[in-house]
């Protein structure tokens, strides 16, 4: 059964047909399914207007439905049309006999170009421009600034942070495309590209680097200098160093934005023998250690 139509409309029992007109004018303007492509609710509350509204501008019905003659279908002993005929009917017969009022779809259509017209004038931010910069590996570990040549001749002054990877993307805001009817400038959206390093891998905010040694240096210890990203640096070496030891040098690492403290340089030691020295073969056969070390020992249990 239908709800009362009164209360569809939202109106009083003693409203003046302007009254009733303007309540259905209005629901109809926010339920139409032109407006609500996809939602069947509003197209259920548009019907339940319609009948509703069928029901009280014709004077002779309302009377007879404020009577108790007829139901909110306008039925009186069995179901003859009204909203309920509406309502079943197929896609193309739907609100069929409904008399609607020719000025209410001229504001529907009056509404709709309006809203329309507001849309494509209204303030609009332009579109979001990408690009790609390559940065060099020191600059990642130090932080830097970079120009960017666009493609039009512009070019952007690119503020790259320490600690960036490869694939992070900046937001310069602004400087992408214009935007429309007084709208913002969009963003440029710059995709880093870290080049590779001779020297130095990362390992998060730790830097790696492979530090060749003499036989000499390695035995004895002492001095050597180190190249870092932030400058050479003397490094004492521990006597008696073999290959793949490794020295950490604290904070001589990534000094990535908001950490407290950089991350490391971790040096893996390589004894590099060096080109045949007669001197040194004629003391190694000579020489006998104090304390002889087998390197290889154990090995045979691995295998």
């Amino acid at each position: 059964m239908a709800d009362d139509p009164y209360s569809v409309l939202g109106v009083a029992r003693d409203a003046t047909q302007e009254a009733i007109k303007q309540a259905y004018r209005k629901l109809a303007r926010q339920h139409h399914p032109d407006l609500n492509p996809g939602k069947p609710e509003a197209e259920a509350r548009f019907k339940a207007a319609s009948a509703a509204n069928e029901l009280l501008s014709d004077p002779e019905k309302r009377a007879r439905f404020d009577r108790g003659e007829i139901n909110a279908e306008g039925e009186e002993q069995a179901p003859a049309g009204g909203y309920r005929r509406h309502a079943d009917a197929a896609g193309g017969e739907r609100y069929a006999g409904q008399a609607p009022d020719p000025a209410m779809f001229d504001d529907l259509l009056a509404e709709m170009f309006r809203s329309r017209t507001r849309s494509e004038a209204a303030p609009r931010q332009g579109e979001d421009e990408h690009y790609r910069l390559q940065v060099s590996f020191r600059d990642t570990v130090l932080g830097a600034t970079e120009t960017l040549t666009l493609p039009d001749g512009r070019t952007l002054s690119v503020k790259v942070p320490a600690g960036v990877t490869s694939g992070q993307v900046l937001r310069l805001r602004g400087q992408g495309g214009p935007g429309w009817r007084g709208g913002a400038a969009g963003d440029a959206m710059i995709e880093l590209t870290v080049a590779a390093h001779p020297l130095y891998r990362r390992d998060g905010f730790d830097l790696l680097m492979e530090l060749p040694v003499t036989l000499r240096e390695a035995v004895l210890g002492g001095p050597v200098e180190v190249p870092t990203p932030g400058g050479p640096l003397r490094v004492t070496l521990p006597a008696g160093s073999d290959s793949g030891r490794v020295i950490r040098l604290r904070g001589k690492g990534v000094a990535a934005h908001g950490q407290r403290v950089a991350g490391d340089l971790l040096l893996t030691l390589r004894v590099v023998v060096g080109p045949p020295d007669a001197a040194l073969e004629s003391f190694l056969r000579d020489w006998q250690p104090a304390n002889p070390v087998d390197p290889r020992a154990g090995l045979e249990a691995m295998a």
